[in-house]
Protein backbone atom coordinates (compact mmCIF):
# COMPACT_ATOMS: atom_id res chain seq x y z
CA UNK A 1 0.00 0.00 0.00
CA UNK A 2 0.86 3.50 -0.55
CA UNK A 3 2.41 5.57 2.72
CA UNK A 4 4.13 8.51 3.79
CA UNK A 5 7.72 8.64 2.35
CA UNK A 6 9.44 8.81 5.83
CA UNK A 7 8.77 7.82 9.68
CA UNK A 8 8.43 11.45 10.61
CA UNK A 9 5.91 12.01 8.04
CA UNK A 10 3.66 9.43 9.09
CA UNK A 11 3.97 10.86 12.80
CA UNK A 12 3.10 14.26 11.69
CA UNK A 13 -0.05 13.07 10.32
CA UNK A 14 -1.21 10.67 12.48
CA UNK A 15 -3.64 11.45 14.86
CA UNK A 16 -3.02 13.57 18.40
CA UNK A 17 -4.88 11.24 20.57
CA UNK A 18 -4.22 8.70 23.37
CA UNK A 19 -2.29 5.89 21.96
CA UNK A 20 -4.31 2.92 21.71
CA UNK A 21 -3.85 -0.66 21.66
CA UNK A 22 -3.29 -3.12 18.86
CA UNK A 23 -6.39 -4.97 20.01
CA UNK A 24 -8.44 -2.28 20.06
CA UNK A 25 -7.31 -1.07 16.67
CA UNK A 26 -7.72 -4.72 15.45
CA UNK A 27 -10.96 -4.19 16.03
CA UNK A 28 -11.82 -0.37 14.21
CA UNK A 29 -10.23 -1.89 11.42
CA UNK A 30 -12.81 -4.68 11.27
CA UNK A 31 -15.41 -2.23 10.95
CA UNK A 32 -13.36 0.89 8.91
CA UNK A 33 -14.58 1.62 5.21
CA UNK A 34 -10.98 1.98 4.28
CA UNK A 35 -7.43 0.63 5.18
CA UNK A 36 -5.24 2.18 8.49
CA UNK A 37 -2.18 1.25 9.38
CA UNK A 38 -1.01 1.03 13.55
CA UNK A 39 1.92 2.73 14.64
CA UNK A 40 2.69 1.94 18.06
CA UNK A 41 -0.52 3.02 19.55
CA UNK A 42 -1.52 5.84 16.53
CA UNK A 43 -3.63 4.86 13.71
CA UNK A 44 -2.91 6.32 10.07
CA UNK A 45 -5.28 6.29 7.67
CA UNK A 46 -3.96 4.66 3.97
CA UNK A 47 -3.93 6.89 0.57
CA UNK A 48 -5.73 4.98 -1.86
CA UNK A 49 -3.86 3.34 -4.92
CA UNK A 50 -3.87 3.99 -8.39
CA UNK A 51 -4.32 1.69 -11.43
CA UNK A 52 -1.20 0.66 -12.08
CA UNK A 53 0.04 0.01 -9.05
CA UNK A 54 -3.17 -1.98 -8.34
CA UNK A 55 -2.65 -4.23 -11.75
CA UNK A 56 0.91 -4.79 -11.26
CA UNK A 57 0.11 -5.74 -7.31
CA UNK A 58 -2.28 -8.38 -8.75
CA UNK A 59 -0.31 -9.44 -11.21
CA UNK A 60 2.93 -10.14 -8.87
CA UNK A 61 0.29 -12.11 -6.41
CA UNK A 62 -1.43 -14.47 -9.48
CA UNK A 63 3.28 -14.97 -10.48
CA UNK A 64 3.78 -15.90 -7.16
CA UNK A 65 0.85 -18.49 -6.86
CA UNK A 66 1.81 -20.29 -10.10
CA UNK A 67 5.20 -20.12 -9.55
CA UNK A 68 5.11 -21.53 -6.28
CA UNK A 69 1.92 -24.34 -6.54
CA UNK A 70 4.42 -27.68 -7.55
CA UNK A 71 7.37 -26.74 -4.65
CA UNK A 72 8.08 -29.45 -2.35
CA UNK A 73 6.80 -27.03 1.22
CA UNK A 74 3.44 -25.56 0.82
CA UNK A 75 3.40 -21.90 0.10
CA UNK A 76 0.47 -19.38 1.21
CA UNK A 77 0.24 -16.10 -0.90
CA UNK A 78 -1.63 -13.51 0.26
CA UNK A 79 -2.56 -10.14 -1.09
CA UNK A 80 -2.49 -6.52 0.27
CA UNK A 81 -5.45 -6.87 2.42
CA UNK A 82 -3.39 -8.82 4.83
CA UNK A 83 -1.22 -7.16 7.68
CA UNK A 84 2.14 -7.84 8.79
CA UNK A 85 2.99 -6.97 12.50
CA UNK A 86 6.48 -5.91 13.85
CA UNK A 87 6.41 -7.12 16.89
CA UNK A 88 10.72 -4.76 17.41
CA UNK A 89 8.18 -1.55 16.05
CA UNK A 90 4.66 -2.80 17.56
CA UNK A 91 3.60 -1.71 14.08
CA UNK A 92 0.94 -3.29 11.80
CA UNK A 93 1.35 -2.52 8.04
CA UNK A 94 -0.11 -3.97 4.78
CA UNK A 95 2.35 -4.97 2.47
CA UNK A 96 1.04 -5.53 -1.35
CA UNK A 97 1.36 -8.97 -1.21
CA UNK A 98 3.23 -11.61 1.87
CA UNK A 99 4.14 -14.81 1.13
CA UNK A 100 4.08 -17.74 3.99
CA UNK A 101 5.85 -20.88 4.82
CA UNK A 102 3.75 -23.83 5.63
CA UNK A 103 1.28 -22.56 8.51
CA UNK A 104 0.29 -18.94 8.92
CA UNK A 105 0.83 -17.57 12.46
CA UNK A 106 -1.39 -14.90 13.77
CA UNK A 107 -1.15 -12.53 16.52
CA UNK A 108 -3.44 -13.47 19.25
CA UNK A 109 -5.12 -15.92 16.64
CA UNK A 110 -6.52 -13.32 14.63
CA UNK A 111 -6.67 -14.13 10.98
CA UNK A 112 -6.48 -10.67 9.63
CA UNK A 113 -2.91 -9.84 10.96
CA UNK A 114 0.12 -12.38 10.10
CA UNK A 115 3.51 -12.88 12.35
CA UNK A 116 5.91 -15.04 10.53
CA UNK A 117 6.14 -13.42 6.65
CA UNK A 118 8.82 -15.34 4.38
CA UNK A 119 8.42 -13.23 1.48
CA UNK A 120 7.23 -9.57 1.32
CA UNK A 121 6.47 -7.29 -1.69
CA UNK A 122 5.97 -3.97 -2.07
CA UNK A 123 5.47 -2.10 -5.43
CA UNK A 124 7.45 1.31 -5.31
CA UNK A 125 5.95 4.61 -6.52
CA UNK A 126 7.57 8.16 -6.29
CA UNK A 127 6.04 8.85 -2.80
CA UNK A 128 6.80 5.59 -0.69
CA UNK A 129 10.12 4.16 -2.68
CA UNK A 130 12.14 6.23 0.09
CA UNK A 131 10.47 4.80 2.49
CA UNK A 132 10.05 1.32 1.58
CA UNK A 133 13.70 1.11 1.06
CA UNK A 134 15.00 2.44 4.26
CA UNK A 135 12.64 2.71 7.48
CA UNK A 136 10.72 0.31 6.70
CA UNK A 137 12.78 -2.28 5.27
CA UNK A 138 14.75 -1.83 8.62
CA UNK A 139 11.67 -2.83 10.45
CA UNK A 140 11.11 -5.51 8.17
CA UNK A 141 14.55 -7.37 8.72
CA UNK A 142 13.81 -7.50 12.69
CA UNK A 143 10.97 -10.23 11.91
CA UNK A 144 12.56 -13.48 12.33
CA UNK A 145 10.77 -15.26 9.68
CA UNK A 146 11.48 -12.60 7.05
CA UNK A 147 14.06 -13.72 4.48
CA UNK A 148 13.08 -11.76 1.15
CA UNK A 149 11.87 -8.33 0.35
CA UNK A 150 10.83 -7.85 -3.42
CA UNK A 151 10.81 -4.54 -4.82
CA UNK A 152 8.38 -4.09 -7.77
CA UNK A 153 8.89 -0.82 -9.55
CA UNK A 154 5.52 0.66 -11.23
CA UNK A 155 7.03 2.86 -13.47
CA UNK A 156 9.55 0.70 -15.64
CA UNK A 157 9.85 -3.29 -16.14
CA UNK A 158 12.52 -3.52 -12.86
CA UNK A 159 12.42 -5.62 -9.91
CA UNK A 160 14.98 -5.34 -7.03
CA UNK A 161 15.17 -8.17 -4.70
CA UNK A 162 16.84 -8.56 -1.41
CA UNK A 163 17.50 -12.12 0.08
CA UNK A 164 18.58 -12.89 3.96
CA UNK A 165 21.79 -14.90 2.96
CA UNK A 166 23.14 -15.09 6.79
CA UNK A 167 21.83 -12.73 9.69
CA UNK A 168 22.61 -9.33 8.81
CA UNK A 169 23.95 -10.03 4.83
CA UNK A 170 21.37 -9.10 2.58
CA UNK A 171 22.15 -9.81 -1.12
CA UNK A 172 20.63 -7.17 -3.26
CA UNK A 173 19.54 -8.07 -7.32
CA UNK A 174 18.07 -5.75 -9.62
CA UNK A 175 16.53 -7.61 -12.96
CA UNK A 176 14.87 -5.30 -15.71
CA UNK A 177 12.89 -5.75 -19.01
CA UNK A 178 10.42 -7.99 -20.11
CA UNK A 179 12.13 -10.55 -20.90
CA UNK A 180 14.08 -10.76 -17.99
CA UNK A 181 13.37 -13.55 -15.08
CA UNK A 182 13.46 -12.75 -11.44
CA UNK A 183 14.93 -16.18 -9.08
CA UNK A 184 13.47 -15.74 -5.10
CA UNK A 185 15.68 -17.61 -3.45
CA UNK A 186 14.12 -17.70 -0.34
CA UNK A 187 10.67 -19.84 -1.75
CA UNK A 188 13.67 -21.84 -4.81
CA UNK A 189 11.20 -20.53 -7.70
CA UNK A 190 11.29 -17.98 -10.85
CA UNK A 191 9.00 -15.28 -12.18
CA UNK A 192 8.73 -13.55 -15.49
CA UNK A 193 8.96 -10.25 -15.49
CA UNK A 194 6.38 -10.36 -18.61
CA UNK A 195 4.19 -12.14 -16.34
CA UNK A 196 4.41 -9.26 -13.71
CA UNK A 197 4.12 -6.10 -16.21
CA UNK A 198 1.17 -8.17 -18.63
CA UNK A 199 -0.27 -5.36 -20.19
CA UNK A 200 1.24 -2.72 -18.35
CA UNK A 201 1.97 0.45 -20.13
CA UNK A 202 5.11 3.41 -19.05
Amino acid sequence: MQVASTLDTIQRKAPTTHPITLENYLKREALSLHKNEYYNGQIVKMPGAKAKHNQITMQIGAALITATENLELIYLVYNSDMKVYIPAYNQAVYPDAVVVCETPLYWNNQEDIILNPVLIVEVLSKRTKSYDRGDKFLKYKTIPSFKEYVLVSQDSCSIETWHREAPGLWRETIIEGRDAIVHLASLGCDIALNKVYRNVSF
